[in-house]
């Protein structure tokens, strides 16, 4: 299963990582309070590890982080501006959820992070497909999907009426089962296409929707 402390905690500090196995298309999402000098929201987009895509609540807009991203807008030309509306979304949807955790763990001042790890791997040989989405708070996991059953798993009891509020809502399941297993992949293998003489190179690389509120 993919790490998404790991990830998360190499992204933040652009440390190397090995080149992926199998191909994967992950989105993480950051949203914190009381960080001086920083975004109050960060999302990247990463592909094989290499980051395609970056949106900030500062600039408030998604944008390319590799040339051979510009190929997916000549084809899907409203492509950056769809993305730029989700980041808006999952910005606003983060925001809630972290001062919901906050209050869950009765907290208020102080600094707080809200992190998601959303999106899957593809076996190009088997075909075999698996989806993630995993949240976390202050660096511990909040709730973590399932991909076998499809249902929540929540770590601590302060995430238990967000899995029973989750695993409640089967269209909302159905959904996410149908973009992790099928849609994301579609896309993952689009990218590859698009980036492979990048992304099949050997050695190391630097790293620089569905909303549900808790």
């Amino acid at each position: 299963m993919v790490k998404m402390k790991v990830f998360i905690f190499l992204l933040l500090l652009g440390i190397p990582a090995a080149a992926a196995v199998t191909h994967s298309l992950l989105y993480f999402y950051t949203a914190s309070s009381g960080i001086p000098n920083f975004p109050s929201y960060v999302s990247v987009g990463l592909v094989d590890d290499v980051q395609i895509s970056y949106c900030d609540s500062i600039i408030n807009k998604n944008i390319p982080k590799q040339d051979w991203m510009n190929k997916v807008s000549s084809e899907h030309r409203r492509y950056w501006e769809e993305e730029t509306q989700t980041c808006r979304e999952k910005q606003k949807t983060l925001k809630v959820n972290l001062e919901t955790a906050k209050q869950r763990f009765n907290q208020t001042g102080g600094v707080h992070v809200y992190q998601q790890m959303y999106g899957c791997e593809w076996d190009s040989e088997t075909g075999e497909v698996k989806g993630y989405d995993q949240q976390g708070y202050d660096g511990e996991d909040l709730i973590i999907l399932d991909p076998e059953t499809q249902s929540w798993i929540a770590p601590t009891p302060q995430a238990v009426i967000t899995k029973n509020k989750w695993d409640n809502d089967k269209d909302a399941v159905e959904h996410e089962k149908f973009y992790l297993t099928q849609t994301c992949a579609e896309w993952l293998q689009m990218y590859v296409s698009y980036g492979r003489s990048s992304l099949m190179r050997t050695g190391i690389v630097t790293y620089p929707d569905i909303l549900f509120i808790i």
